[in-house]
This record gives structure tokens, sequence and C-alpha cells, in this order.
């Protein structure tokens, strides 16, 4: 399944007549509408040189969650981790921010340019258990789709 989506982003993300913000809206239109389990897909940038994370493009539902502090929840955590976050049942999470009642599980990966951490892909699942490892390598590889355009 993933193997035929690869190249439609890479395709989607060459668009180059379309800003970078419209063609991250149009992947994550496109990753919620393709890939069933994902209900709510965005992105999350550092803003500026504060230890905060702004949302950026997303497709869902509407968040209170613009801003995130560094360490809150699991986009904060993985602000600081530099690592995938991958939580299989949010109930059980201690730090987790609930951005709907309906969200189940919750898959993080973090978005590195020349190294740095500048953000993260954030997918929200209505399905308990939802992600796998091969979600894990596929949003790598969204990630470093995205990277190649946000020079």
């Amino acid at each position: 399944m993933f193997s035929t989506l690869r190249p439609q982003i890479t395709t989607l993300l060459s668009q180059t007549d379309s800003s970078v913000e419209e063609r991250l809206q149009a992947l994550c239109e496109f990753l919620k509408k393709e890939l069933e389990t994902y209900n709510w897909v965005g992105f999350y940038f550092r803003n500026g040189d504060r230890e905060e994370l702004k949302l950026g493009p997303y497709a869902g539902a509407p968040t209170d969650h613009t801003i995130i502090p560094f360490g809150k929840g699991i986009c904060g955590q993985v602000a600081v981790s530099n690592e995938n976050f991958v939580v299989p049942d949010v109930q059980a999470q201690d730090n987790y921010i609930a951005c709907s009642i309906s969200v189940q599980s919750e898959i993080v990966v973090p978005l590195f340019l020349k190294g740095e951490n500048i953000g993260q892909i954030d997918i929200d699942s209505d399905t308990p258990d939802a992600f796998t490892k091969e979600d894990e390598r596929f949003l790598e590889f969204v990630n470093n789709e995205v990277a190649k355009i946000m020079v």
C-alpha cells in the first residue's frame, strides 16, 4: 500500500507552481484521504527561536492546540527527544494532550532539515493501535521528501 503512495507524494510535493504551505496542505489532505486510519494529519514546526511548536498545515477536525511547549504532550516530547513516538493507546499516556475524544492512537515523526529538528508530522487515529513499523518508515520517507522543499 505505502509503495504506491510514495511516487504520488513525490509528485505532489514537486509542484513548484504551489507554495510550500499549499503543498503541505495538499499532502495532509492526501494522506488523510488515502489512509483509512489517518483521521487527523498535520505538521507542527518550531516557532522561531522559542521552545515551542506552532501548528502548520493540517487536515482533520480543528484543534485548539496551535502552540505546544517543548516537552508537553507527544509532539512536545518529540521536539525534545528527536525520535519517533508511537502511542498505541493515548489513554495510557500520562503526558498526552487530548485533541479529540475519538482519538485512540497517535504517531509523531520528527522532521529534520540539515540535521536539525525543525518540526514533525503528527497523525491521530480513531483506531486503537493503528500504527506499525511500516507507518514509521513511510512517515520518515514523507518527512524526507518534505525536507527537500523546505530549503
